[in-house]
C-alpha cells in the first residue's frame, strides 16, 4: 500500500493541535507508513478572549482554534507559533488580541468569507493539510446543566462548575461546508479528540449533515478520551461517560473504537489537579465494549508538570488506525 492515506480530525483547542503536530510530519516524510493527507474540522463556537471580542466586533467567526491548529500543521512551527501566538499587551482596542486572530480576521475582511480567509491562509503559510470550520455560520452554544439551568456562551459553560447534562447549537440547523462531507466520505480514519468534550469535541457533531456523513463514511471512527476530567464540564466522567456524551448528542453510534492511555500520572502532578478539582479520566474498558466498541491502550501521557497528550504518540496511534482504516475502508468498497 503506497498511496496516501487520509485522516479527518475532528475537535477543537489544544487537544486537535496535539494530534495534528504529532500527524503533520507524516505528510512529507515517513519509513514506516503511507503519507498522510489531513483535514481538519474545528469547532466554531468559541466566545471568550481574544476571538469573542473579534466575533462581537467584526461580526466573524472566531479564529482562535483554527489559529491554533495552523500553528499545529506550519512548516516553520518555532516562528509561526511565535508570530501567531503573540498577544499585545498594550495599546488601545489591541491590548490582548493576539495576532494570528487579527490575521485571519484582516483576511475574512478582504475576502468576504471566513472559510475562504482560511483556505487562503492556508496557502500562505503552506500549512500540511486542510483546516475547515465545522460550519460557515455564526453559531453560540448552550448547555442544560443537571439541574435544569440554561447556560449560554462556550465560555460561561467553561466556567460553570455544574455537571452537564446536554448542549446545543443555536441556530439548530446550520449546514457544513461541502469539503467537510467530502473529506468525511473519503476518509480512512476519522478522530474525535482529545479535547474538551461538551466545547471543542461534541458542538462539531451538533452541525446538521455530519453524523450522518461520520457514520456512512467506510472509515475506521476512533475517539482519544482525554487524559484528566475537566471541573464541571466531565467531573467524574469516565472514559465510557465520554463515548456516551458523543454517542447521545450525535443520535445513535458512531465510533469504532476508543483510544486510552495506560501512562501512569505522576503522584505529585495529580495532587496539582485534584486542587482545582481534576482527576484522570477512569479507563472503564468493559463498560466501553458494552457500548459496542473496540478499546486500544497506549502510553500516551507527555512528561512534565502538565498532563497532555504526546503528540509523536498519539500520531503513531492514528497512524496505525489508519492504515487499518484503509484496509476496511476497501474491504467495504469491495
Amino acid at each position: 500500500m503506497t498511496d496516501t492515506l487520509r485522516v479527518v480530525s475532528i475537535g477543537g483547542g489544544t487537544g486537535l493541535s496535539s494530534l495534528l503536530n504529532g500527524l503533520k510530519k507524516y505528510t512529507r516524510e515517513s519509513t514506516n507508513y503511507p503519507l498522510v493527507d489531513i483535514t481538519a474540522i474545528v469547532t466554531v463556537t468559541d466566545d471568550g478572549g481574544s476571538s469573542g471580542r473579534l466575533r462581537r466586533d467584526f461580526d466573524v467567526l472566531p479564529p482562535g482554534d483554527i489559529r491554533n491548529c495552523m500553528v499545529a500543521l506550519s512548516e516553520d512551527e518555532a516562528l509561526l507559533s511565535q508570530l501567531f501566538r503573540y498577544r499585545f499587551k498594550a495599546g488601545h482596542g489591541l491590548k490582548g488580541h493576539s495576532f494570528g486572530n487579527l490575521f485571519l480576521t484582516a483576511l475574512t475582511e478582504i475576502m468576504g468569507d471566513f472559510p475562504d480567509a482560511v483556505r487562503r491562509s492556508a496557502e500562505v503559510l503552506k500549512i500540511a493539510g486542510r483546516i475547515f470550520p465545522s460550519t460557515a455560520a455564526n453559531v453560540s452554544l448552550e448547555a442544560e446543566l443537571d439541574n435544569g439551568r440554561i447556560v449560554i456562551g462556550e465560555s460561561r459553560i467553561s466556567r460553570s462548575r455544574r455537571p452537564i447534562r446536554s448542549v446545543r447549537i443555536v441556530p439548530a440547523r446550520v449546514k457544513p461546508l461541502k469539503e467537510t462531507l467530502d473529506a468525511i466520505a473519503r476518509a480512512d480514519l476519522i478522530t474525535m479528540g482529545p479535547g474538551s468534550l461538551f466545547t471543542s469535541v461534541i458542538p462539531n457533531l451538533l452541525v446538521a449533515g455530519i453524523p450522518k456523513a461520520i457514520r456512512e463514511s467506510p472509515a475506521l471512527k476512533a475517539c482519544f478520551v482525554n487524559l484528566m476530567s475537566q471541573p464541571g464540564e466531565t467531573t467524574s466522567f469516565s472514559a465510557s461517560d465520554h463515548i456516551a456524551a458523543i454517542r447521545r448528542h450525535s443520535g445513535g453510534q458512531i465510533l469504532d473504537c476508543a483510544v486510552v492511555s495506560i501512562s501512569r500520572i505522576p503522584p505529585a502532578v495529580r495532587r496539582n489537579y485534584a486542587a482545582q478539582n481534576a482527576a484522570p479520566v477512569e479507563n472503564d474498558c468493559a463498560a466501553i465494549e458494552s457500548l459496542g466498541l473496540e478499546v486500544l491502550e497506549a502510553d500516551l501521557l507527555q512528561k512534565g508538570s502538565r498532563v497532555r497528550h504526546n503528540p509523536e504518540a498519539i500520531a503513531r496511534v492514528a497512524m496505525d488506525l489508519a492504515v487499518t482504516g484503509r484496509k476496511r475502508r476497501l474491504a467495504k468498497l469491495g
